[in-house]
């Protein structure tokens, strides 16, 4: 017998539901954790406060006094709670988290010490970040990094530690996180937005970007994932056969929640309002231990920390649980990956939804002009917003079981297809006053009534329209959605202020009236951008095709994706907009790829490994057995050994067959992996692990899955898909 495999399943059929007790309201409990607006109206002096909730709302400096002023209150709260450490925490571009914990304490001489935490130690600190992805950008000898607080995400206690939000860059200055070009992109969006917003309101001073993520998840017994080395490693399971029993039924997709899952949710989601994540929505997902969760919308650099924050809650929530959260893409062949869709807008400081429509035809011209402009950004740059979702996990995702495929494109419905269809017909130049009467009535006044019927959605869209927002349905459950927010708010905020150019051009030079301009360039939009309008089913082979001739990407893998980052168009992109400069593009570029092949040269380590020692020598056990026991039944039958023990050597001879194809297989993948670590330019690398070494994945994979199922179950060596699963 298996010893780990059946002692993991032994302990986990005798764990029982952790209790869980909720005694005070979700709305008391939130942000109680949390240096919010509430706790610093009762800690901050009125000075202090206007400081800090400027540079939230304007992004006003705050200067030294006000820094030391807000420190020794975010001591005094802390304390209070019973903290005793702080960090900085950051966001690295090894898509974890980070932080270094310094104790609220210093020695004053003569045996005494207090308790001390300055302005300087709030605003920024130097920690050793040698080890972090860089890019080249710096050498490994010059550890030099600086982490600055961010007072637009609040503080917030986990444990015993103080946590401050911070931005980290090179001593150079380059940003070396996802948290300094997604403020720079939010700071561009902002001002091209306000600046089309005047066009409709001229009390509007501010817009802001929404993200509302969807995670999803699997929740897996831990000594039955912990028995996996694959799962231990990888996170993901790189073999396996498909259990009888899958997803076909559809019944664990919004079934009754299992009590053990369910009192995991009730502990995290109380973590989850301690610390002022809005957490709203549970439920199951279509495959068998899988879940979704989902919070109220946050502007995006808030619900980019909230999320990042979750992933860690998620784990150690777990372990006291007895479950393993598997956040990978596709942890499991032949069933749903994971994804985490972003659903965005951008939205007025007067309180106002750019892309809801509103009840007047004004407020639907506005709404029509963000609308359209964000396909429109879409269309331009379909190839970068694919390398944003970019990854050795979400290649596995893309394109199976009701994933997105790799192929960028728009879904609006058909209602609003028809909107833009006859928006398209307004005459060019000036409009006749009952033109302009009949579009606003006929078209724009309508959109609301029309909206009410179009609440369907693609599934297979990895960008679709939703009624107020557009869902990024292809960004993957690992993924930090700083890295895709900051491309989408970079391409939407400069295909903004081209807008604005437009529009402006012809109401200077063609005499045209504001609503005829913005009609007129809108037109124009709509028809430039009808390649990227797919309304039909992602899956469809035939899709493929027709994306080609339209001339859109599909990058169906990382390497091939990830060029798209460091293109001309791009990096004008990002130094027009202030969002990322060429050595920061470039930097980013060859951090991501490195992590590909890093991803991928542990995992055919990992797979090597448990084929060669873990599946093979079973094999062999196993098929020792038969032959004594084909020895055994010549000695009993003599003449009938033949007809007797047919069965038995068919059987040994296909054991062979697949020993054989495993051995055969692994030895391939070593030296395209020695030829891979071979080459020194690392898009070629990625390119040969890509193409040479993941290929004989499957090849391997094949042949230990048809071993699961002759090796007698006993002496099978890993915990399989049904106890994975199903063990609940």
């Amino acid at each position: 017998m298996s010893t780990l495999r059946f002692h993991a399943i032994k302990e986990s059929l005798a764990y029982k539901p952790v209790i869980v007790e909720e005694k005070e309201r979700r709305s008391d409990l939130f942000g109680k954790h949390v240096f919010n607006e509430n706790t610093m109206r009762q800690y901050l002096t009125k000075d202090a406060f206007i400081g800090v909730m400027n540079a939230i709302q304007y992004g006003k400096k705050i200067d030294r006094s006000i820094a030391d002023q807000v420190a020794s209150s975010m001591k005094d709260w802390s304390l209070s709670k019973g903290v005793t450490h702080y960090t900085h925490w950051f966001q690295p571009l090894t898509g974890a988290t980070a932080e270094k914990h310094d104790a609220f304490f210093e020695t004053i001489g003569n045996g005494m010490a207090i308790e001390k935490f300055g302005g300087s130690q709030l605003v920024q600190q130097e920690p050793d970040a040698s080890s972090f992805p860089s890019g080249g950008i710096r050498n490994t000898f010059e550890a030099r990094g600086y982490t600055a607080w961010d007072p637009t995400s609040p503080a917030f206690i986990y444990g015993t530690t103080l946590c401050i939000p911070t931005i980290f860059v090179a001593y150079t200055g380059e940003a070396l996180d996802y948290k300094t070009p997604l403020l720079r992109a939010l700071h561009a969006v902002d001002d091209a937005a306000t600046a089309i917003c005047k066009y409709f309101d001229k009390n509007v001073k501010k817009v802001s970007s929404s993200l509302g993520w969807e995670q999803e998840y699997f929740l897996i017994d831990k000594m039955l994932a912990e028995s996996r080395p694959d799962i231990s490693l990888t996170g993901r399971t790189l073999l396996g056969h498909s259990p009888a029993k899958g997803q076909q039924l559809d019944d664990h997709y919004f079934g009754s929640i299992p009590s053990r899952a369910l009192n995991f949710m009730r502990e995290l989601e109380t973590e989850c309002m301690l610390l002022g994540i809005p957490v709203k929505t549970r439920h199951n997902e279509v495959a068998p231990n899988q879940f979704e969760l989902a919070p109220i919308y946050e502007e995006a650099n808030l619900a980019v920390d909230h999320n990042s924050l979750l992933m860690d809650i998620m784990a150690r929530v777990a372990s006291r649980h007895n479950f393993k959260v598997l956040l990978h893409e596709k942890p499991f062949e032949g069933i749903n990956g994971s994804g985490k869709h972003n659903n965005w807008s951008l939205s007025t400081d007067t309180g106002v939804n750019l892309l809801g429509p509103g009840k007047t035809p004004m407020s639907n011209l506005q709404f029509l002009t963000f609308f359209i402009n964000t396909i429109k950004a879409v269309h331009e740059h379909e190839a970068l917003l694919r390398a944003a979702i970019a990854s050795a996990s979400n290649d596995h995702r893309l394109g199976a079981n009701e994933a997105p495929p790799a192929i960028i494109s728009v879904f609006i419905g058909e209602q609003l297809t028809k909107v833009l269809e006859e928006l398209e017909g307004v005459t060019k130049g000036k409009l006749s006053p009952q033109e302009k009467t009949e579009l606003k009535l006929n078209v724009i006044g309508k959109i609301p009534d029309v909206l009410l019927d179009n609440t369907d959605r693609n599934r297979t869209s990895p960008f679709a329209f939703t009624g107020n927002k557009f869902e990024f349905r292809a960004v993957g459950s690992t993924a930090n959605c700083g890295n895709p927010m900051t491309i989408l708010n970079t391409i939407v905020a400069k295909q903004l202020r081209d807008f604005k150019i437009e529009v402006d051009k012809l109401i200077d030079k063609k005499d045209l009236k504001k609503d005829e301009a913005i009609f007129n360039v809108l037109r124009e939009y709509i028809k430039s951008t009808k390649n990227i309008l797919f309304e039909g089913n992602g899956y469809d082979k035939a899709w493929e095709e027709e994306a080609k001739k339209r001339g859109l990407s599909n990058n169906k893998t990382t390497p091939e994706a990830l060029k798209a980052k460091i293109s001309k168009q791009t990096i004008t992109l990002f130094e027009e907009m202030n969002v990322m400069s060429r050595i920061e593009a470039e930097a980013r570029y060859e951090i991501e790829v490195e992590a590909y092949i890093m991803h991928i040269q542990i995992e055919s380590r990992v797979l090597g490994d448990i084929a060669r020692n873990h599946i093979v020598p079973t094999a062999v056990k196993y098929q020792n057995i038969l032959i004594e026991n084909v020895r055994g039944l010549k000695e009993i039958f003599d003449k009938k050994f033949n007809t007797v023990s047919k069965e038995q050597i068919n059987l040994i001879e296909e054991i062979s067959s697949h020993i054989e194809g495993i051995n055969v297989n692994v030895t391939k993948m070593i030296n395209e992996r020695k030829k891979a670590n071979a080459f020194e330019d690392i898009e070629k690398k990625a390119l040969a692990y890509c193409n040479h070494v993941k290929p004989l994945f499957d090849d391997i994979r094949y042949h230990c899955d048809k071993l699961e199922l002759l090796v007698d179950d006993e002496i099978w060596p890993l915990t399989k898909y049904r106890e994975l699963l199903f063990t609940r």
